[in-house]
Parts: C-alpha cells; sequence; structure tokens
C-alpha cells in the first residue's frame, strides 16, 4: 500500500492532523475571545436564526457527547419488580 498512513471509511489521518496543527495555530495565534464576540449575533433576528440552525441540528444528533459533561455517579434506576426488597 503506497499511503497506510490515509484510512479513507473511517477517517483521514492526514486530514486531522492537518485540522489539528490549524486549530492549534489559529488559538495560539488570534484572540479567540474577540473572535467569539466578532462572532455573536448582532440583531434579535440574528439570534433567533442561529437557535433555530441549532434546534436543526440536534434534531439530527444522536445525542450529546459524553465527553463534554464531566462523569458523575452511576445512575441507579429504581426497581420495577414491586417489592422494594432485593435478594
Amino acid at each position: 500500500m503506497a499511503n497506510k498512513d490515509k484510512v479513507q471509511g473511517e477517517g483521514d489521518y492526514e486530514a486531522a492532523r492537518r485540522f489539528r496543527k490549524r486549530s492549534e495555530d489559529y488559538v495560539a495565534n488570534n484572540d479567540v475571545e474577540k473572535a467569539a464576540l466578532r462572532a455573536a449575533p448582532e440583531t434579535s433576528q440574528e439570534a433567533e436564526a442561529m437557535k433555530a440552525a441549532e434546534a436543526a441540528g440536534m434534531k439530527r444528533a444522536k445525542g450529546e457527547d459524553p465527553a463534554l459533561r464531566p462523569r458523575s455517579a452511576p445512575r441507579v434506576e429504581p426497581s420495577t419488580s414491586g417489592n422494594g426488597s432485593r435478594k
């Protein structure tokens, strides 16, 4: 295989490296806070359009990425047996 680092279908390692490097370069060489303020909606109509676009994207989402939330204690489901005791 000529280029075994490139995996199509599961991902393109070279593209991932380029994206990561460019993202790191941008953060290191730009004022991210100012960029975020410039990207903020300027009008209430623009804010509503952004919320609608986010909602449309969320409809297709499989769920929230668990890596974005801090881990908490595992949730214990209530018993469905009805007697409330364990044997």
